[in-house]
């Protein structure tokens, strides 16, 4: 062949040999085949939308980036040009094409809003931009127009901090939410581009990120949602819900614990739609990794049940980590890892491969100097249009797929009528049930009492029963924290319908999963349960789901001293009064059958209608049903169990001991004492002044009785009587009664208070032998 072809240039690029740039795109040992083939598909999609072409002499003769020709001007036999291997932070200076130029966009954005901020992370998204571009100018399907579409395609930066990765991609594929201006504003007040992701922040960010090995977790998740939602509604021909969770991670994530949890756990259910890049850049803050983790991570994975690939030059060789999706996809049956081998800081001649280029601007001169290695031409957050051109190209193939979609969910609507409006209230409308809260149980006091955790088991199955999106389980303590749902069977690999998850011994893994079924925007109703002091092992996912609003109902139970003899391991002191300073999350903890119906509406509309969480503290031991509690006074968070006009006293209690108190009242002969009940502080706080100054008067002597610190109650009390030690192994009406909470002890506190003493009047000391 002695003429030369020539393709029009759809995206702009300069002439290059095809045969040379074709081989700059395919892994070594890689068939150049697939990559004509994916050439030849390029010029057919062109020739339909009524892009000039010529036809090309042969299939080896066009070489295009994602969505683009790029213009050639090809002579026959000459040699293909061999890539130049560099080592370490030496970055392959080679002619720029429109592919390059998507991914060191990427980078440059990085560079410039993190120099410009003076503050940030450059090195991840400068060695994680080829895989960002794969995914946003090919993989992925979205719409940057409509961020919470149900059917997109779901990704999670579990490495956070290089976060303008993503910030990037949302403005170059065209995301509104992520401004030019918000690039320039990274890190600063007011932007939309935060220091870690935020999911409450920006559109189009699934989860909030940045503690290491929750984003992984949290795409667990995801992937476990979309799991769940294929297998209850997707019909044959009709597959309403599929889609794929992609996540990258670093090493950091991959030596948090939470992840060995989380994923552990992903290989046990086989979510074959989950995958997962490895950001192998072998640096972290302290130095290069084999200061302290060495050990073989794909064996790990493997072991877990992942399938694990690898990409060797993650930096260059784009077609080997296009392969590796392909790949990944490809296995159904198993989530993937691709373990994806990366320079930190890619480019930069003097700061690549260093932790000098994880946590630090790279400066103005070393981003002149990475701009001269990378033969980038462009200025400060310069983008040529042709960039623009490809990203956006991705986002609007997404808008098109959503209307395929849109049509699916029409014809399913004729096919699947009962279905279909299932999924119009819970996942579209978002709504609950009518007649959820008239299914919870009802008690009078004259009932049978029973420990608030069979309530809440009582409560979980008529929830069950009525809303099909109310999905969780729990640490492997499902028999003692009483939460199965008898009405479903278990998630699990080959029964993605069941609706208890078994999570196994992992509570920080299960909360950060139980987040993200909320996250995943579904509509889902997630709970998980394990006992009150072991909330400690998952205290991070509990705060990132009221920072985040994941909708998570946390319910634990042998929630006092009153666990007995499993002893002050097992006894939490200080659990509840801490969680109560989390902002945005409620802490309830019910004292009654009907307090605990009002704990499970309150959680259940938080949930479902706010996307907020709620933690519930019940109990191990049985407990009387109270006077005039309600679903209704539950919400309240705080009303008067035994009233008196003009009282002399106030008893406030909550749980277990809200019945001593009521007890310890009917000691007082002779003065008026007004019982309160307050199962929730946050919602008190809610309520007017006016009903508040009703409840407990400023003027009245007040004092608490919790089974708990003290430390929080001088808000509401004068006087306490908590328990400011550990406990002790017995049986837990002994424990109650050594530290305290009993009827004497109570009622020789309350004259103490009416005689003027103030501040901690029982702190659990006397218990101590």
């Amino acid at each position: 062949m002695s003429s030369k072809v020539t393709a029009a240039a759809l995206l702009g690029a300069g002439a290059y040999t095809a045969t040379s740039t074709i081989q700059a795109f395919v892994a070594p040992g890689q068939s150049a085949a697939p990559q004509e083939q994916h050439q030849q598909q390029q010029v057919r999609r062109l020739r339909a939308q009524g892009a000039p072409t010529e036809e090309p002499a042969s299939s080896a003769a066009l070489a295009t980036g994602a969505f683009g020709i790029v213009a050639l001007s090809v002579a026959t036999g000459r040699k293909r040009s061999q890539r130049t291997t560099k080592i370490a932070n030496r970055a392959t200076a080679v002619a720029t094409n429109v592919e390059t130029d998507c991914i060191n966009a990427i980078r440059f954005l990085a560079v410039d809003a993190i120099n410009k901020s003076k503050s940030g992370h450059p090195g991840a998204p400068m060695g994680q931009a080829p895989i960002g571009y794969l995914l946003f100018a090919e993989e992925m399907n979205f719409n940057p127009a409509d961020a919470d579409w149900i059917n997109r395609d779901r990704f999670v930066l579990s490495s956070g901090h290089g976060c303008m990765l993503q910030y990037a991609v949302l403005h170059l594929t065209g995301y509104s939410s992520v401004s030019m201006e918000d690039i320039k504003q990274f890190r600063q007040w007011g932007s939309k581009t935060p220091g870690h992701p935020e999911n409450f922040e920006t559109a189009g960010i699934e989860v909030t990120t940045g503690p290491l090995g929750m984003g992984i977790s949290n795409a667990v998740g995801l992937a476990a949602a979309e799991a769940h939602n294929a297998a209850v509604y997707n019909k044959p021909g009709l597959p309403l819900i599929d889609h794929y969770t992609y996540c990258i991670m670093g090493d950091g994530c991959m030596q948090e614990g939470i992840s060995h949890e989380s994923c552990a756990y992903a290989g046990h259910l086989g979510l074959g739609k989950l995958i997962t890049f490895w950001d192998d850049n072998g640096i972290t803050i302290d130095g290069h990794t084999e200061l302290s983790f060495t050990e073989d991570v794909g064996k790990r994975f493997e072991a877990y049940g992942w399938q694990v690939l690898e990409v060797k030059d993650g930096n260059t060789d784009v077609a080997a980590i296009r392969k590796a999706i392909a790949d990944a996809k490809a296995c159904t049956d198993k989530p993937t890892l691709i373990k994806v081998k990366t320079i930190i800081g890619y480019g930069s001649p003097n700061k690549a491969d260093s932790h000098d280029a994880h946590g630090a601007p790279l400066g103005a001169d070393e981003a002149q100097a990475t701009r001269d290695q990378l033969g980038w031409k462009y200025g400060e957050f310069e983008v040529p249009g042709a960039v623009y051109d490809v990203f956006k190209g991705r986002g609007a193939a997404g808008a098109k797929t959503q209307e395929a979609w849109n049509t699916l969910w029409s014809e399913y609507q004729k096919k699947e009528p009962e279905l279909a409006k299932q999924f119009q209230r819970i996942a579209i409308d978002k709504k609950l049930p009518d007649g959820f809260e008239a299914a919870l149980p009802k008690a009078t006091p004259e009932d049978q009492g029973k420990a608030t955790r069979l309530w809440s088991q009582d409560c979980i199955n008529a929830i069950a029963n009525i809303m099909p999106e109310f999905v969780g389980g729990s640490a492997d303590l499902a028999p003692s924290n009483m939460t199965l749902m008898k009405c479903s069977g278990d998630f699990l690999k080959g029964s993605y319908e069941g609706r208890n998850f078994r999570f196994g011994i992992r509570e920080f893994g299960m909360g950060a999963v139980s987040n993200a079924l909320s996250m995943d925007r579904t509509g889902l109703v997630p709970y998980c349960a394990t006992f009150t002091i072991f909330s400690d092992y998952m205290r991070n996912a509990i705060r990132l789901s009221a920072l985040a609003q994941a909708g998570t109902i946390f319910v634990t139970t042998h929630d006092s001293i009153a666990v007995g003899e499993d002893g002050p391991t097992h006894q939490p002191i200080e659990t509840i009064p801490s969680l109560r300073m989390i902002p945005d999350l409620k802490v309830v903890r019910p004292a009654d059958a009907n307090e605990t119906s009002g704990a499970y509406a309150i959680a259940v509309e938080r949930s479902k209608l706010h996307s907020m969480p709620t933690f519930l503290a019940c109990t191990r031991q049985a407990l009387p049903n109270l006077p005039n509690s309600s679903i209704e006074n539950t919400k309240k968070g705080a009303y008067a169990v035994v009233e008196c006009a003009d009282p002399e006293i106030i008893l406030i209690g909550t749980g277990s001991e809200v019945g001593v108190c009521v007890d310890a009242a009917k000691e007082m002969s002779g003065k008026k004492v007004r019982v309160v009940s307050m199962p929730c502080w946050e919602l008190f706080r809610e309520q007017p002044a006016s009903y508040q100054e009703q409840l407990l008067p400023k003027g009245t002597p007040k004092m608490s009785v919790e089974a708990a610190v003290t430390m929080g109650w001088q808000e509401w009390a004068d006087a306490m009587v908590g328990i400011n030690v550990f406990g002790a192994s017995a049986p837990g009406g002994t424990c109650m009664d050594k530290f305290g909470f009993n009827v004497p002890n109570v009622v020789a506190c309350a004259q103490k208070c009416l005689a003027g003493e103030r501040g901690v009047l029982s702190d659990g000391s006397q218990g101590k032998h």
